[in-house]
């Protein structure tokens, strides 16, 4: 009696307190997500910052970079049209990054096949060494392919080029080819297989048609790296073939006018359509459903 008289007791004060406690653990986990969203926010903000300033710098009516810029003016964008420097690297650049993005995706989905669907030894090896020029810093590669290709004459080539922005683009290609294969389920393949149909049947009537989210979207990446890439470009390009990145830092250091600035902007809004283009086939590759269960 003398123990449930002392809890009574205590119980009005045990009461408020409890529901004090309840009360203040969902406000503080509020306010440090908050919190944790302001930083992550100030954070992307300040690496978003170099290209958002780089839009009004490009409508400057000045002849030199400033901003906040005197005026605005759409000039700069019609000289980086009309010029036929300019408009000779950008051709150039944009043909190599379309090649570079249809060999790239053949080497890099016959990669993942490899590894994810294959049955051979060193898969891992294999694997990491196509991964590979994406950790190699790309300083290195464009010194290495400058010295393979210089020798060969392959430096400011259509080829050269091709053959470096290849190996610069396979890895994204598999990356995302990978990630498409290890989601697809084996049982429809050997299902077709079972039904009578070959390997190259069952790939392009089964495999390609649910791995093509994930095949397009390391197209458009091994593109973008492609287009916009500049220091391997920096190495093997020439006079006669010379991408935009390498033109970019030709005027940078002797005739920095708002047209880098243009030009740039191009990159980037090119950049931003392509990117928004892989979002909307990554949620087209993620339905609800398995695939299995509408087959």
């Amino acid at each position: 009696m003398f123990i449930d008289r002392n809890i009574n007791a205590r119980a009005p004060a045990l009461v408020p307190a409890a529901i004090h406690r309840s009360r203040g653990r969902p406000a503080k986990q509020v306010i440090l997500t908050l919190l944790a969203g302001v930083l992550i926010a100030l954070i992307l903000f300040f690496l978003v910052l170099p290209t958002l300033i780089i839009i009004p710098m490009s409508l400057s009516t000045t002849s030199y970079l400033q901003f906040p810029p005197q005026g605005i003016t759409l000039k700069w964008y019609v000289a980086y049209f009309v010029d036929p420097d300019w408009m000779a690297a950008t051709w150039f650049s944009l043909r190599i990054a379309v090649a570079t993005s249809v060999t790239a995706t053949v080497v890099g989905t016959m990669t993942s096949l490899a590894v994810v669907r294959g049955d051979m030894p060193l898969k891992g090896a294999l694997h990491a060494l196509s991964l590979g020029p994406m950790i190699v810093p790309h300083i290195v590669l464009g010194v290495a392919l400058y010295l393979v290709f210089s020798p060969l004459h392959l430096t400011g080539t259509f080829i050269g080029f091709l053959i470096g922005h290849t190996v610069l683009g396979v890895p994204f290609v598999v990356i995302t080819v990978t990630a498409a294969l290890q989601r697809l389920d084996p049982a429809l393949e050997l299902a077709a297989l079972n039904c009578g149909a070959n390997r190259t049947q069952t790939f392009s009537h089964v495999t390609l048609p649910n791995i093509a989210p994930g095949v397009a979207s390391g197209a458009v990446f091994s593109f973008l790296a492609s287009f916009d890439e500049a220091t391997v470009a920096f190495f093997i390009s020439d006079v006669g073939g010379k991408s935009i990145g390498r033109k970019m830092f030709e005027d940078i250091d002797f005739n920095l006018t708002p047209v880098i600035a243009a030009a740039s902007t191009v990159i980037v809004l090119s950049s931003l359509f392509l990117i928004g283009f892989v979002q909307l086939l990554s949620k087209s590759g993620n339905p609800k459903n398995p695939a299995g269960e509408h087959l």
